[in-house]
């Protein structure tokens, strides 16, 4: 999901070659919405992110997925533990190639693309496709937020299990099994 995001951000550059890139954790976010009981929507988010796109193209992103952050410590408990399982994988990676996308953006300082990336998620791979709006405030800033939501499914990278542990702990009826996720990152030079 954030792969995409970060792909974007590498094609609004404006340079006739690539340069490397950190994300800005204290100045991104990456939220998402779980939905209970039908009717009943919360925004979470995660505190730590990290990546960066090399000069190549090559985009590289992290979540830490124990910074996962609810408003509620005994729920990011369940989830660090429950959701994410993240004794055995503690984090999220997405990566993909931006080259070409940074290409196009020689000239112009916004743009909108769609990006394949590969989202590493619970010890399973899955290429997405992810729209992004980039914009380039500065030569040495660019801002990479989701044009559209990026829909995660449970049950492609096996969470489903955990939802339905999360769900008989808390005593819910249901918790929706796909997520939206939005993202605003920040990469500088």
């Amino acid at each position: 999901m954030l792969k995409s995001l970060f792909s974007i951000a590498l094609l609004a550059t404006s340079f006739s070659s690539l340069a490397a890139w950190q994300l800005q954790n204290d100045s991104s976010k990456l939220s998402f919405v779980s939905v209970k009981k039908d009717t009943i929507g919360e925004v979470h988010h995660f505190k730590t992110l990290s990546g960066a796109i090399a000069d190549d193209g090559k985009l590289s992103l992290e979540i830490d997925l124990t910074s996962v952050e609810t408003n509620i410590p005994i729920r990011n408990e369940r989830m660090q533990s429950m959701l994410f399982n993240t004794k055995a994988f503690p984090k999220l990676a997405l990566s993909a190639d931006v080259s070409k996308e940074l290409a196009a953006m020689k000239n112009a300082p916004t743009h909108v693309f769609s990006v394949p990336a590969t989202l590493s998620l619970n010890g399973i791979e899955k290429t997405l496709s992810i729209e992004v709006f980039v914009a380039r405030t500065s030569q040495n800033d660019l801002l990479v937020s989701a044009m559209t939501p990026v829909v995660i499914n449970a049950s492609d990278f096996n969470l489903d299990t955990g939802v339905a542990a999360l769900q008989k702990v808390a005593g819910l009826p249901n918790i929706a099994q796909a997520v939206p996720v939005t993202f605003v990152l920040h990469f500088a030079k």
